[in-house]
């Protein structure tokens, strides 16, 4: 395989224990958004003049000063501290209620946090008063870097969810988890970049993302937390930091942190729930790794495959995917698995100097837990 400069490798963060406390840090400014917050269910709603009604505080929304204080108010009280210990030993992470019933809580969080309970050993959540629940895994998405855990506590309030897709460069963002095991911590900072293709895992057993760059600091144990927007909307799932590596010192934030888009993560935690698996799209090809020139030439196609279907052949050199120009096999994955099964995609090739474009189907089969 080719690597390509847009390739990033990056090591899963988990912090150590779960302590008290609450921080905030700063480095961003937006314009202010006027809001109530409904004092018992966290819901927001929005102010006309700047006033509230009875049972409603008013609040500020934005990224500036005190306004990091007002998304704090509104999101703390949907994340979560969550602690794994098994035989091997322990570690922690953070997570996002996503979906709360009368008598049950769903929590969104990273794979890589849960993964080692899979089999045997135990999960504990952390709510934000202090109350600690024993936790079992709903389902599990490795390919994703996903999972879905539920504790048996209801009518918790469910962290408010955005798109995704709508964020741009330069966005104010806010990230919430509990690095080094300090729960409640938030800190700001700035969407950097957005699509970058990020692997994690080892080489058997990768994660992809179609991540969301961002300087707000993300330590060792912010993994499975929320990134929000600021208006205190969920827009992604912190996942993973660039660190320069132990003979630099201890590994820590240097302001390249990694999320997986909540669209993304929302369509996977949604199937989970509901079947305790979930799918990932499937366009049916491989590349050839010694190919050296622009592109990726493709030197296999499953049959009855989306590929198959839409008439790409062995030997074409692959382009672009939806507009991205794909150099190595990272790229391309990437750009496959940031749609969902039965999305449309559009394939630019090059066979004997001529370009095409296919506009393709994606088919779907199972993730990998």
């Amino acid at each position: 395989m080719k690597s390509g400069f847009n390739k990033l490798v990056i090591g899963f963060v988990i912090g150590a224990l779960s302590v008290g406390g609450f921080a905030v840090a700063n480095n961003s400014n937006v314009p202010v958004v006027k809001a109530c917050i409904d004092n018992k269910s966290k819901a927001l709603f929005a102010s006309t003049n700047g006033s509230c009604p009875k049972g409603r505080s008013a609040i500020d929304i934005g990224a500036t000063g005190a306004n990091v204080k007002s998304i704090a108010q509104l999101v703390s009280a949907s994340v979560v501290s969550i602690k794994v210990t098994t035989t091997l030993g322990s570690g922690s992470g953070s997570g996002s209620i996503y979906k709360s019933t009368s008598s049950l809580s769903y929590v969104i969080t990273n794979n890589h946090v849960i993964e080692s309970a899979a089999t045997s050993g135990k999960i504990e959540v952390e709510l934000n008063n202090g109350d600690i629940y024993l936790a079992s895994i709903v389902g599990r998405n490795s390919e994703y870097d996903l999972a879905v855990i539920s504790i048996k506590k209801g009518n918790l309030p469910e962290i408010p969810i955005g798109d995704s897709s709508s964020i741009a460069i330069g966005d104010a963002v806010v990230a919430f988890g509990s690095p080094l095991g300090l729960s409640g911590t938030v800190t700001s900072g700035i969407v950097s970049a957005l699509n970058r293709p990020v692997t994690t895992g080892s080489s058997n057993a990768e994660s992809f993302m179609d991540a969301i760059q961002t300087d707000a600091a993300i330590n060792p144990g912010n993994s499975g937390g929320p990134l929000v927007d600021s208006q205190g909307r969920a827009v992604g799932v912190n996942s993973a930091i660039a660190t320069l590596g132990s003979a630099f010192g201890a590994s820590g934030s240097i302001g390249l942190g990694f999320s997986i888009p909540f669209n993304q993560a929302k369509r996977i935690a949604d199937e989970l729930i509901a079947t305790g698996k979930s799918t990932k799209p499937f366009l049916g090809v491989s590349f050839d790794p010694t190919f050296t020139g622009p592109g990726l030439r493709i030197n296999n196609i499953t049959p009855d495959s989306a590929a198959e279907k839409a008439g790409l052949t062995v030997g074409t050199i692959v382009r672009s995917i939806n507009g991205f120009k794909v150099n190595d096999a990272v790229t391309a994955i990437v750009r496959i698995r940031s749609n969902a099964p039965g999305d449309r995609i559009s394939v630019v090739t090059e066979s004997g100097g001529t370009n095409k474009t296919f506009n393709i189907t994606l088919g779907s089969v199972p993730a990998l837990p």
